[in-house]
C-alpha cells in the first residue's frame, strides 16, 4: 500500500512538473522579441502578387477593378503568409501548442486566425513564425464600407504612398493535459512600413 501511494505521488508530482515546464516555456514566448520579416505569397481574387513588389500594369488595373467593389464577384479572397522574425532572449525555450492571432492593418480589423503548428524557439535563437492569412475582402466592404477597404490595401500594397500600420495580436495556447488554455492577455506586435 506505501509503495502504490509512493508511486502515484511521484507521478503526480511529475506531472505537475511537466505542465510548470509548458507554462514557463508558454511564458517565454511572452518575452520574445517580435519584428517584421516579410510578406510573400500574396493573391488577390486569384491574381499572384508574390511579395506585392514590382506589380505590372495589368495587375494594377485588375486590383483597381477588385478593390473597387469587385464587379459582379460574389467573394474577393485575399491571401498571403505573414512572415516575422521570433527573438527568444531567454535561457530555456519558448514553446507554445497553438496561436490565435488578430491583424489589424491601419486600424482596421483585418482577420482572425489560429495556427495549430507547435512552435519552439530555443534559447538565445531567432527563428521565423509564418501567418497564412485568408480573408474575404467582400466581407471586410460590406463590415466598414468599399473605400475604407480599398485604401488599407492600396496602402498595405505599396499602390498608395501612405504609409502602413500593421498590429498583430497573438494570444499563445497551452496545453494542460488535455485542455488547450489560451492566454487572457494578447502580445501586441507593431510594425510600419511603406510612406513616401
Amino acid at each position: 500500500m506505501k509503495k502504490t501511494i509512493l508511486i502515484l505521488s511521484i507521478i503526480v508530482l511529475f506531472s505537475r512538473c511537466n505542465m510548470w515546464n509548458r507554462l514557463i516555456k508558454t511564458s517565454n514566448f511572452s518575452q520574445c522579441e517580435y519584428t517584421y520579416n516579410s510578406v510573400e505569397n500574396i493573391q488577390l481574387a486569384g491574381i499572384n502578387l508574390g511579395n506585392g513588389s514590382g506589380m505590372s500594369l495589368a495587375n494594377l488595373t485588375s486590383i483597381a477593378t477588385i478593390l473597387a467593389g469587385g464587379g459582379n464577384l460574389q467573394t474577393i479572397p485575399f491571401n498571403m503568409t505573414l512572415k516575422m522574425n521570433v527573438m527568444n532572449p531567454n535561457k530555456t525555450p519558448a514553446f507554445l501548442n497553438a496561436l490565435d492571432y488578430t491583424i489589424e492593418i491601419n486600424d482596421l480589423e483585418f482577420v482572425n486566425g489560429k495556427m495549430d503548428i507547435p512552435v519552439r524557439i530555443e534559447s538565445e535563437q531567432t527563428a521565423v513564425v509564418d501567418l497564412n492569412i485568408g480573408v474575404d475582402l467582400k466581407k471586410l466592404m460590406n463590415r466598414y464600407s468599399q473605400q475604407r477597404v480599398a485604401n488599407v490595401l492600396n496602402s498595405f500594397l505599396g499602390i498608395s504612398p501612405d504609409e502602413t500600420k500593421v498590429t498583430v495580436k497573438l494570444r499563445p495556447n497551452v496545453m494542460v493535459g488535455e485542455t488547450s488554455i489560451k492566454s487572457p492577455e494578447a502580445i501586441p506586435i507593431v510594425f510600419t512600413f511603406g510612406g513616401k
